[in-house]
């Protein structure tokens, strides 16, 4: 196939570089960086764009670094290993405030700096494998469902790296997917995903963790412990192997941080957790207001949140969808603190919590791009964006964390 050059002018939210085709047409990239002129080949042509693979580096940006892991650029798991991490920081809170703008219509965005990552390698405590046909652990490939086998990762803890390379699983009809999550004092849990409703046959012996089957059926422990215990600054947690919780600890404890100094609550308070989850800014929270709502709607992690919570006679916890319990109960809050998934607050959920008339809103978001959609909103509603701040929670991949403040 042709090939042409390309000079690369910006990175985009989802990791790739950005240029021009001769006749006018965007080019998205992977694995490029802004600045550089690369030589390119067609991969896939849009009406108004196309997206190409880097054929030849003819000019490399400064900001280029030896990857780490061989296996980058082959599976999906990293996208800015090729990126000094001073310029990863750089490049996201960029990629933030020109999602707010161009999705959001926001102006002079008061974006703060970027938080590092106190550890820009070996940050997760969770991670997730697919198995190959023939058994092999691995992870998605970049551009495909195809599951690219590994020898090595950098991204999960030294414990989880100590432990994954051991396992040996044949191949198990319906099994989706590997996961292995790390606690307090190297507790580690094996959790396998399945389809298939029928306990799996394994063993986890030889290596002193726990498992647990997640099927149709709920939750089978194979062995060891049915939950583990994760600590954030001085508070501990229970997690259930269905729950899910940050996967970088040391920033969880920085967002923690970062929402108790900037919002103003005091005794007479009354404050909606949405998106409550296990109870992680629940636990800091709830001493300083008089009053805190949380609402989850997945059953393992509201039964976790009863067990962090337990302490607190002014906690109350509704088990139902966000736009269920905004639309239909009136709070009168003083703040709405919402942490929701990668696809945003929706329609409903965004009118329920206008309806609460909350002075001010704490957003937490792990996709600009919905964040955008959703503040547009926001703004239109009487709200103002008072700041942002980035979290890195993911160093060496594309996706942003961020805190705003929003009030009326």
């Amino acid at each position: 196939m042709d090939t042409f050059a390309v000079v690369l002018n910006s990175l985009v939210y989802g990791g790739d570089a950005l240029g021009r085709m001769p006749d006018g047409r965007a080019v998205f990239v992977p694995f490029a960086l802004s600045g550089e002129k690369v030589r390119l080949q067609v991969v896939e042509e849009k009406r108004g764009h196309v997206r190409a693979s880097l054929v030849e580096l003819l000019e490399a940006s400064p900001q280029r670094i030896a990857p780490r892991c061989p296996h980058f650029t082959l599976c999906g798991g990293c996208h800015y290993q090729h990126m000094a991490y001073a310029e990863q920081l750089k490049v996201k809170a960029a990629v933030l405030c020109e999602q707010l703008e161009r999705i959001g219509g926001l102006h002079d965005v008061p974006c703060n700096p970027a938080v590092a990552s106190p550890l820009p390698w070996n940050y997760r405590n969770h991670i997730q494998f697919h198995q190959t046909a023939q058994g092999s652990l691995g992870y998605q490939s970049a551009r495909t469902n195809a599951v690219v086998p590994i020898r090595e990762c950098h991204l999960p803890e030294s414990a989880l790296n100590q432990v994954w390379p051991q396992l040996v699983l044949d191949p198990i009809p319906g099994l989706e997917r590997v996961s292995l999550r790390l606690g307090m004092d190297e507790d580690i849990m094996l959790i396998l995903e399945s389809s298939d409703p029928a306990p799996l046959d394994f063993s986890v012996e030889e290596l002193s963790i726990s498992a647990v089957h997640l099927g149709p059926g709920g939750a089978l422990v194979l062995a060891g412990s049915q939950d583990l215990t994760i600590q954030v600054l001085d508070k501990q947690f229970q997690v259930s192997p269905a729950s899910f919780f940050q996967v970088n600890t040391l920033q969880a404890a920085a967002m923690v941080q970062h929402l108790l100094q900037h919002l103003q609550l005091d005794s007479n308070s009354t404050l909606l957790d949405v998106y409550s989850g296990v109870g992680l800014f629940s636990a800091f929270l709830a001493p300083h207001v008089g009053r805190l709502v949380g609402i989850e709607n997945s059953p393992s992690a509201c039964e976790d949140y009863a067990v962090n919570l337990d302490a607190y006679d002014h906690v109350e916890l509704y088990e139902a969808t966000a736009e269920d319990v905004l639309t239909n109960q009136q709070f009168l809050p003083d703040v709405i603190v919402v942490d929701p998934p990668r696809a945003g607050l929706g329609q409903r959920t965004l009118d329920g919590l206008l309806a609460q008339a909350a002075k001010a809103v704490a957003y937490i978001s792990c996709d600009p791009s919905t964040l955008a959609r959703d503040a547009k909103r926001l703004v239109a509603a009487g709200y103002l964006l008072k700041h942002i701040t980035p979290f890195d929670l993911f160093p060496q991949t594309y996706h942003i964390e961020s805190i705003s403040f929003w009030g009326k």
